[in-house]
């Protein structure tokens, strides 16, 4: 294994195991839910609380565990999410109640939290430039897996071996990447001294997780006083927290606002919540009719969806690759476009009776549409960051991700509920009052994917580059024995 140290895909196959694991907890959960009630003796309530707490902590702690990536070494924070990660699926499940299953979920969140910004900072070290997009669009391609993976696993799983062994499922990826991670990922730093910003990340901790809640919880508190309390608090947090950051950007801050400076890092970094709100604004809706409407189970709703995601897995290296020749810009207009044009499809063809597979081309043209985003979004983001704040970047990159799909969620939820309770008022049966519905809760992921195009004018295009070697500045520390690289292998070079 040691000649494959430091070697650029080495890495990038280990941290994707990392990241593959992080988000197949985000989905492969929801197929379980009804046996977790029966076996652990939950009130639905509880148990929809081990799916948003997870989501809750990882979003929440991004930015910070971004940062710590900077600080400590992106190996390190890696090498500490992974093992935080594993221990608490084994705590998952081995759970004996709904408190005890809540509890370790959110430490998963803590584990997944110290682990995704380094996956992308240790990507950016070891590519070179011109050759991040195909790497960001084999990221990419482990995104569709995992999502892909989640529902049809689940149900296996579940139908098999039982409910716990949708964590307990975690635990030899943690391993395998726990020993890749000190074989082949070099242990690359800045090399000098850092600072933490205490205050900052209790700030950015606070506002986050009030802003959070409240719009995950939003709906089920009926957006009551409590809610809205909350939302002001995390207002007031969060421009403390700007005000505080303000002052310390020469001082190694949490968000430095250098990288705002960067037209297409700031652009894309809110495109990148579009597109997840956009995600969760056709997946929720259109997986909930495939069930309760068409009386689709779990894994044969899961394996209609399947072909968008093959084909984004399938499209998202080639995209990464396009997008380190010519630039990301009009390869994203396109891409958001189809997706779009997908979007709108699903939602013509769907009818209280419609057959499964005429939803197939449908879901091919959503699937092309965001291979053709993901990886250039990812990678046009970051191309000018500065190596040494890859993991502010990072973070920051991540928990918008997040934070746009707990508002596409709340957002698609909220108007789901309202628009079925309202069909139903007028005497409809059920199919056609959620097929009306449905057909109005797409014009949400329509209009945001629009606004996305339209943002993609913005993006600098890209000129050519004169010396497509360069580097980043960082330098490789002291790695234990196979984990180690020389310098130029280690950044890239």
């Amino acid at each position: 294994m040691r000649k494959w140290a430091g070697n650029p895909w080495a890495v990038l196959v280990t941290v994707s195991l990392g990241f593959f694991m992080t988000l197949l907890d985000l989905t492969i959960v929801n197929i379980a839910i009804p046996e977790m009630i029966d076996a652990l003796g939950a009130t639905l309530d509880q148990t929809l609380w081990v799916v948003s707490g997870y989501a809750l902590v990882l979003a929440v702690l991004l930015i910070t565990a971004g940062r710590l990536g900077d600080l400590w070494g992106p190996r390190n924070l890696l090498v500490a999410g992974v093992v935080v990660f594993t221990a608490a699926s084994i705590a998952c499940g081995l759970a004996t109640g709904p408190g005890m299953l809540i509890a370790a979920r959110g430490v998963q969140g803590l584990g997944a939290a110290l682990l995704t910004p380094q996956t992308m900072t240790l990507i950016m070290s070891v590519f070179p430039a011109q050759r991040r997009g195909t790497a960001m669009g084999i990221w990419g391609m482990v995104a569709g897996l995992a999502t892909l993976s989640g529902p049809t696993l689940g149900g296996v799983l579940v139908s098999t071996v039982g409910w716990r062994w949708i964590f307990l499922v975690n635990v030899p990826i943690g391993i395998a990447a726990l020993v890749l991670t000190f074989l082949l990922v070099p242990d690359v730093r800045t090399g000098r001294t850092h600072t933490f910003d205490v205050l900052g990340v209790l700030l950015a901790t606070g506002a986050l997780f009030c802003l959070t809640f409240a719009l995950q919880e939003g709906e089920h508190y009926h957006w009551g006083a409590g809610i809205w309390a909350l939302t002001a608090a995390g207002a007031v947090l969060a421009a403390g927290f700007l005000l505080h950051q303000r002052g310390r950007q020469d001082s190694e801050p949490l968000v430095p606002f250098a990288l705002f400076g960067d037209r297409n890092f700031s652009v894309l970094t809110v495109l990148v919540a579009l597109v997840s709100m956009a995600m969760i604004g056709l997946v929720l809706p259109f997986n909930l009719y495939l069930q309760s409407v068409l009386g689709l189970s779990a894994i044969k709703a899961g394996l209609v969806l399947a072909p968008s995601s093959l084909v984004s897995m399938t499209v998202g290296p080639f995209a990464g690759r396009l997008s380190d020749r010519i630039g990301g810009k009009y390869l994203l207009m396109a891409g958001l476009t189809l997706y779009a044009v997908g979007i709108a499809a699903i939602a013509l063809i769907a009818g209280p009776a419609s057959p499964w597979y005429a939803f197939v081309p449908a879901t091919v043209v959503t699937g092309l549409g965001i291979g053709c985003v993901i990886a250039p979004m990812s990678a046009e983001a970051m191309r000018n960051v500065d190596p040494r704040l890859a993991g502010a970047a990072s973070g920051v990159n991540n928990t918008i991700r997040q934070i746009g799909s707990v508002i596409g969620a709340a957002a698609v939820g909220a108007l789901l509920q309202n628009r079925l309770t309202a069909e139903l008022a007028t005497g409809k049966a059920y199919a056609d009052a959620f097929v009306a519905t449905l057909h109005t809760t797409a014009a949400l992921p329509i209009t945001v994917v629009v606004a996305g195009a339209l943002a993609c004018f913005l993006v600098r295009g890209r000129a050519k580059e004169t010396n497509t070697t360069a580097t980043p500045t960082t330098t490789p520390a002291p790695a234990p024995t196979g984990a180690s690289a020389d310098s130029s292998k280690a950044t890239g070079v």
